[in-house]
């Protein structure tokens, strides 16, 4: 299949190129390197030996979107394209709306014109917001904290409409948990810009000394040692999902939404002793006050990915923190020269 790949320059998407392209897929990544940079695409290149159609435009661009859609036959999208940080989004909630909703909407209507009605979209588990009971399946009740969530929350739904109204449309929606890890290669791997909005990235940064500590927002919530915890997977394990999620769409119609996450959570402080194990480096932290609008634990019940997908996480948490380690001790300034 030849795949248009939005966002495809970022974490999630260049890992998830290197499957498609192994796979034997075709790939056209559109993105705007807003947060991310062309280097993951020549790395994956160098990973795969296969070139990568680049085209540098905004998801929101109409006009972009059918330039590309009249040069290419693709056989299907996966949607990455986006903005992600949960607290820019409370900072600047316009920016992530009309980022994250007007640029999905354009893409669809894009996507219709040219005939293209399969789709797999980058959801998360921020759609879920403070859980009523663990692990979450999908059927539990959403209700997003965040702008950032919010718009993901609105995608999804604007999604089953648009199939809804056009029974063609075959749509995967997945929802991450906590993507973490990195190519095993050490070629590329997470590289967020400024100060790290996840854990995992900042404690990488501390291991290499980048960053003095770690903060610990909390350590009195009611899980085994008072910090949060959260269902990590590692980012290959997620691009994998991308993978069975397109042969699904292949041959059944419909919308699916699915979980990918690994059904097990792990603490704050775990997460530090993992990592420090691994590196062999200390991990300074200082505890200090919650952050508003965090919760206590959040992990998934990936049950239904098992059967709809065939696909479950195979890596573990110390595979997770080798790989990220392998990538941030070999990358200290990420893609940076």
């Amino acid at each position: 299949m030849t795949i248009l790949v939005t966002g495809g320059a970022g974490y999630i998407g260049s890992h998830t190129l290197i499957e498609l392209l192994q796979a034997g897929h075709r790939v056209v990544v559109y993105d705007n390197l807003s947060n991310s940079s062309s280097v993951a695409l020549e790395r994956v290149e160098e990973i795969t030996g296969k070139r990568i159609a680049f085209v540098q435009a905004d998801i929101c661009d109409r006009q972009s979107l059918d330039q590309v859609f009249r040069t290419y036959e693709f056989d299907a999208v996966i949607h990455f394209a986006g903005l992600k940080a949960v607290g820019e989004s409370v900072e600047k909630p316009l920016a992530y709306y009309r980022n994250n909703i007007c640029g999905t909407a354009t893409l669809c209507e894009a996507m219709s014109a040219a005939g293209v009605k399969q789709l797999v979209f980058s959801s998360s588990a921020t759609v879920y917001g403070d859980p009523l009971s663990l692990p979450i399946a999908e059927d539990a009740t959403t209700g997003a904290t965040n702008p950032y969530g919010r718009t993901k929350l609105f995608i999804e739904e604007m999604l089953r409409d648009l199939q809804i109204s056009d029974p063609q449309w075959r749509i995967a929606i997945l929802r991450y948990f906590n993507p973490v890890g990195a190519h095993p290669s050490g070629l590329i791997g997470e590289d967020p810009r400024g100060i790290p909005n996840n854990l995992f990235p900042f404690i990488a940064q501390v291991a290499i000394a980048q960053r003095d500590f770690l903060s610990v927002f909390g350590d009195d919530y009611p899980t085994p040692d008072g910090t949060g915890v959260r269902d990590y997977i590692h980012v290959v394990d997620l691009a994998h999902g991308h993978l069975r999620a397109l042969e699904r769409l292949a041959h059944k119609a419909g919308v699916l939404t699915v979980n990918l996450g690994t059904g097990s959570g792990y603490s704050v402080l775990e997460m530090v002793k993992a990592f420090k194990d691994v590196s062999g480096h200390e991990i300074p932290y200082r505890i200090v006050e919650r952050r508003s609008g965090d919760i206590a634990s959040c992990y998934a019940d990936p049950s239904l990915a098992l059967r709809e997908l065939g696909w479950s996480a195979t890596r573990g948490l110390e595979e997770m923190c080798r790989d990220g380690w392998n990538w941030q001790s070999r990358n200290p300034k990420g893609y940076s020269p």
